[in-house]
């Protein structure tokens, strides 16, 4: 017996409760070795349901054990299948133990830790399926040994690195493989494209990046049948040769950043039935070999640049059920062979440049369940009989469509969910069948010219959440059922001819969160019910002939973040609860007589008028004067007259003034606040005399005065734009603009807390714009629409100090320590030009290694400063919140509201940069049973002597002149206390004597 088998022997012993190791007569007991592994597999595992309970190490053999199989020959196990079991726990070393066994499935667990070299020893193993776990690390080489695999799932678990290049050098026989929904990163391993017989492989939702070796690696594996690389970092063309595969049915690329023409001979392999190329940057037209996949049933090209003209042949597709050829440049018109695709559930072909009439061939597509043409030039009438299909979404939006609405069938209102006809030409009247529509849940006729009555029949809807009705030509009055299921979310009414009152019965809409209905002739008093509305966000009212007072029991609607009743006939004091005291002057003006210190012109009340008091009747119940009390002179009468009178306007005065001051103080929120929800919808975007031009896109380049060709699309330009990074700000993406290729950086700004008003987001972002230096990364421009901004700035293609830092590939140098002090003093000048060129000066807020990026010499260029500028000085926590992400670099006071905030924030920051270079380490940083703070560690080595065993090992050899001064100079910037800090000039000026040579250098610390 080996030295690994009695060790396991012992531990077994240890598990037996009911005999011991020996026999009566102390002969040995010889253990089976499956019985021996599988027990000590079993004590590395937490089992919940006690599903393993039958494996019992008193037993001699365990095929009798639950989910466990024996080969009937030999008797030793040969499968163990143990999937869905709620188990979890290490992957121990008991299983190296099954030499026989051929099947090991773990799938849907919760098993932890990292792969086991140890698999490696079972030889005869051809299925291993450890997917849906939490395993986690890196991929050992672990298949040296196990020749014979053939079935490979590691799928779904939290696996991260890179793949060793010799990872499938012995794996011949694979013919499965998924590594899909991980963190894998970097090329795929060549040893790959060995595994002629791999017929599956899989390997979506990771980070692999490259361009993949498609001409003779994967077009190489003839016997392919699916490929995935989908939502990975993929770069580069897709060569020819794909008909190589003759039996590829599935191939799947979306979500990467491919690029050039789609391979013309996609069309020769003919078994291919799923095609989804999605997500990515081809361009060209549509290859003419896919007319001939007669087996294809799902196509998906969206999202890409692809031009030409829609194909004349779509209809030879006989077998299709899905087709998106969405968001590309597709121009021409739909032919009527589309009529042919009997099978066809599924179309999207909107946001292309397709025009001409929906073809009526379109309604012998009858197992159609969704259509989606939004964003053409289709004109003509909506096909007759095509609303009779058992449609589930119908969105022809944002078209030239005319003519009326079809009537429809029963079957069609049956099905029905979503209908988006908005934006068209559309007249007639709303159908009143629509009411027969007990699942529809979003109705969008917006911006058309029904001229029609709201049908009555609209209350009825059980699910609807969404109806939009706004400029659609309505007449009449709103109907008092019109909430009657109590489902609806958001109604919008706006830009109509609506007459009447506002029916009390709006208050039974319970889950309305938007209701707008401005710009009719709506009169009479706001119902009180609508204080029932406790979900309510956004209230507008403005531009109709509302009377009367403003229910005070609005006041008590806590939700209410936005509200606009301007332009009506309303008087009286606004209610004293909840947004109305912090409304500004754009939402109450062109009443008749609101009471409000922000408006002129006269207060009307609806009250009775005061009584006048005898002040001699106080204290007499009857009311009459006491007669022993002579009645004083009129003159006296006059002073005390004027007296009280005086007191009562100096009061009222005071009154006033304080409270045109607190009313102005709150606007200034209230102001920004109400900006935001202005700009949520696009029905905010017409009401206030402010936002009125804000619906146009504004493109603003600093250092030229043509604008690049992505304007008219800038979110068409995003979509196939490679990501670079992600911040608190927003994400940013690599971009070539305009004919000279010019590369820049584009920053798609996050919309919540952005500052809405195109005049001032232009001041602060000009700003910035002005703040050049060479440690600073210019900001070249910006792009604005209410629901777009973008900030485009230069772009450094040596990335991040993070990546450089802490996500360095093996294969990649560290840096030097003469590169990490060109860094921090570089980062230092860039701070200090923030500091004090500027009044008042530029905070960053947010300075560590992701926001450091560096040029082709390693110069550092500060990123995203002053970004917090752009933020709305609504709820000031929002600054100290938005970093809580960049944990360890926060200075402590940005949690403590009663500090001024200032550039001391920025020198905390900076000081923890300073630590991260010098020791190669993250500001915090978590064990297994504690949590190191890196500035106080160092602090700690620091006073015992011993600063230098902290530092980076793998930075080679560094002078200990230089670096401990600067270890000292980050204690410094790191203290508890902001006034202990230097300033950012300060820190520039002992750098510099820290870098000089040492017979120049002073003594600093």
């Amino acid at each position: 017996m080996g030295f690994s088998h009695l060790l396991l022997h012992v531990l077994v012993c240890s598990l037996a409760s009911l005999r011991g190791c020996m026999g009566s007569d102390n002969v040995p007991i010889q253990i089976n070795d499956d019985v021996l592994g599988l027990i000590v597999f079993k004590s590395d595992l937490i089992d919940p349901s006690s599903y393993l309970s039958s494996w019992n190490e008193d037993d001699d053999s365990p095929c009798s054990w639950e989910f466990i199989e024996c080969n009937p020959l030999s008797g030793s196990v040969s499968q163990v299948s143990l999937d869905g079991l709620g188990l979890s726990g290490k992957l121990g070393k008991g299983l190296q133990k099954l030499q026989h066994l051929k099947t090991l499935s773990l799938s849907h667990n919760n098993f932890s830790g990292d792969i086991s070299l140890q698999l490696g020893l079972l030889s005869n193993l051809e299925r291993l399926n450890l997917s849906h776990n939490s395993l986690s690390g890196l991929i050992p080489s672990f298949l040296d040994n196990m020749s014979s695999i053939k079935f490979l799932d590691l799928s779904q678990n939290f696996f991260s690195g890179p793949l060793p290049d010799d990872l499938f050098r012995n794996s011949l026989s694979l013919r499965y493989l998924s590594l899909a929904g991980n963190m894998f990163e970097g090329p795929i391993p060549s040893s790959l494209w060995s595994c002629a017989s791999l017929n599956t492989l899989s390997l979506s939702n990771n980070h692999f990046s490259g361009d993949p070796d498609f001409a003779t690696g994967i077009w190489s594996l003839e016997r392919l049948r699916r490929l995935d690389l989908s939502h990975n970092e993929f770069s580069g063309p897709v060569p020819q040769g794909v008909s190589a595969i003759h039996n590829l049915k599935e191939l799947q690329l979306q979500g990467n950043r491919f690029s050039g023409p789609l391979p013309v001979d996609i069309g020769l392999c003919p078994h291919l039935n799923r095609l989804d190329l999605s997500s990515n940057l081809f361009s060209g037209a549509l290859p003419q070999s896919l007319q001939r996949l007669n087996s294809m049933n799902y196509v998906s090209l969206s999202k890409n640049m692809l031009t030409g003209e829609f194909p004349q042949w779509i209809g030879s597709l006989s077998d299709l059920e899905y087709l998106d050829l969405s968001s590309n440049a597709l121009t021409g018109s739909i032919p009527s062979s589309i009529g042919d695709l009997k099978s066809l559930s599924y179309l999207s072909l909107s946001n292309n440049k397709l025009f001409g009439n929906i073809p009526t061939s379109m309604v012998s597509c009858t197992m159609l369940s969704v259509i989606r043409l939004r964003g053409n030039s289709f004109n003509g009438s909506i096909p007759a009989g095509l609303f009779d299909l058992g449609l589930e979404e119908v969105d022809f939006s944002h078209n030239g469509l005319i003519g009326s609405i079809p009537s429809s069938s029963s079957t069609f209102f049956s099905s029905l969910h979503t209908l988006d006809l908005s934006r068209n030409n559309l007249t007639g009247r709303i159908p009143a069948e629509m009411g027969l529509s007990s699942d529809l849940r979003y109705l969008n006729l917006s911006w058309n010219n029904l001229e029609s009555r709201m049908p009555p029949e609209l209350g009825y809807f059980q699910n609807l959440t969404v109806l939009d009705l706004r400029s659609s030509g309505l007449v009449g009055s709103i109907p008092a059922d019109i909430c009657e299921s109590g489902s609806l979310s958001i109604l919008q009414l706006d830009g109509n001819s609506l007459v009447g009152q506002i029916p009390e019965e709006i208050g039974n809409c319970s889950s309305l969160y938007l209701l707008s209905l401005s710009q009719n002739n709506l009169s009479g008093y706001i119902p009180k019910s609508v204080s029932r509305l406790n979900k309510l966000k956004i209230l507008k009212l403005e531009f109709n002939e509302l009377t009367g007072e403003i229910p005070q029991e609005l006041g008590k609607l806590e939700n209410l973040l936005a509200v606009n009743i301007s332009y009506n006939k309303l008087i009286g004091r606004l209610p004293v609860g909840g947004i109305f005291p912090s409304l500004d002057q754009s939402a109450l003006q062109g009443n008749l007589g609101i009471c409000s210190p922000l408006l002129k012109g006269p207060c009307k009340m609806n009250v009775p008028k005061p009584l006048v008091l005898d002040p001699y009747a106080y204290g007499n119940q009857d009311g009459k004067r006491p007669r022993s009390i002579s009645s004083p002179p009129a003159r006296f009468h006059h002073h005390m007259f004027l007296s009280v009178s005086a007191i009562i306007a100096i009061s009222a005065a005071i009154f006033i003034v304080f409270g045109v001051i607190l009313i102005s103080l709150l606007n200034v929120s209230a102001r920004k606040r109400l900006a935001f929800m202005d700009h949520a919808l696009e029905s905010m975007c017409s009401s206030s005399s402010r936002s009125g031009n804000l619906a146009t896109g504004k493109l603003v380049l600093f250092d030229s005065k043509s604008s690049p060709d992505w304007i008219s699309n800038p979110e068409s330009l995003l979509n196939k734009a490679a990501e670079i990074g992600q911040g608190v700000f927003g994400t940013v993406y690599k971009v070539s603009l305009g004919s000279e290729a010019r590369m820049v950086a584009i920053k798609k700004l996050i919309t919540s807390h952005i500052i809405q008003y195109p005049e001032d987001f232009d001041r602060e972002v000009r700003v910035l714009g002005k703040a050049r230096h060479p440690n600073l990364l210019s900001l070249k421009g910006y792009y604005w629409t209410p629901q777009l901004q973008l900030l485009v700035s230069e772009y450094a293609p040596n990335g991040s100090l993070q990546a450089k830092l802490h996500e360095r590939l093996p294969s990649t140098p560290p840096l030097s320590w003469a590169n990490r002090l060109k860094i921090v003093l570089g980062t230092a000048k860039g701070l200090a030009h923030l500091h004090h060129s500027f009044r008042p000066p530029i905070i960053h807020y947010n300075i560590k290694p992701s926001n450091i990026l560096l040029d082709e010499k390693f110069n550092p260029k500060i990123s995203d400063f002053g970004l917090a500028r752009l933020l709305t000085k609504l709820d000031r926590h929002v600054i100290s919140s938005r970093f809580q992400s960049a944990l360890g670099y926060m200075a402590p006071e940005l949690a403590c509201q009663s500090l001024r905030i200032n550039e001391k924030c920025d020198i905390y920051g900076f000081g923890v940069l300073i630590l991260e270079l010098v020791t190669g380490r993250r500001p915090v940083e978590y064990g297994e049973d504690n949590v190191v703070i890196l500035n106080d560690h160092v602090r700690v080595l620091l006073e015992h002597g011993n600063a230098l065993d902290c530092v980076d090992p793998s930075m080679g050899d560094y002078p200990e002149d230089e670096v401990l001064p600067v270890l000292k100079l980050a204690l410094v910037c790191t203290s508890q206390i902001p006034s202990s800090r230097p300033s950012m000039a300060e820190v520039v000026q002992i750098l510099q004597v820290i870098k000089t040579p040492v017979p120049r250098r002073m003594e600093i610390f």
